[in-house]
């Protein structure tokens, strides 16, 4: 891996950009950098769900990439899902190193409750590195503990730890 990119997709927060970068680079010991922000696609809209195809989004993301085995990290506000799940935090290419997080459901607004820019920003940087660790190659985890535990709700995200179980760790080789 030679870095990490970070590309806002539609308005995002700097905030939670600068967050993000910080504990990707700590994550994984890689440069991060911030891209120019991409617009939302308007095909990758569904008007009956109300919300964005993952996967269109990441593949527009694909043409972002500058560098070789440099990483991509999209980020947006909207509400992410594929086919065949109800919504996703985010989702990996892990062929082109391509990655997206959806901030939507990380928020606890999104739930009718008031906003905790805390756990906001704890959610954002688990799920930021969980899909990051997909681009490196690691599968979901059966510790729920770990990091890269598939999160089936937001509860999952919550209760995993923030860092990488010793045997993603090791995969990793870090």
């Amino acid at each position: 891996m030679k870095g990490i990119l970070i590309i806002p997709v539609g308005k995002v927060d700097k905030d939670i950009m600068g967050i993000l970068s910080d504990a990707l680079s700590k994550a994984f010991h890689q440069k991060v950098r911030t891209g120019e922000e991409m617009p939302l696609l308007p095909q990758s809209y569904n008007a009956r769900r109300r919300q964005y195809h993952a996967t269109a989004i990441l593949m527009a993301l694909r043409g972002e990439k500058r560098r070789e085995r440099e990483l991509i990290l999209g980020l947006t506000g909207v509400d992410l899902y594929v086919p065949e799940l109800n919504f996703v935090f985010g989702e990996a290419d892990v062929l082109s190193g391509t990655t997206i997080i959806s901030l939507a459901r990380l928020r606890q607004e999104f739930y009718g409750l008031p906003p905790d820019r805390r756990l906001f920003h704890e959610r954002a940087v688990k799920e930021g590195i969980h899909e990051i660790g997909h681009a490196c190659g690691l599968d979901h985890c059966s510790s729920p503990d770990c990091i890269m535990y598939f999160s089936n709700s937001i509860r999952d995200t919550d209760r995993k730890g923030p860092g990488f179980c010793g045997t993603c760790r090791e995969t990793l080789g870090i």
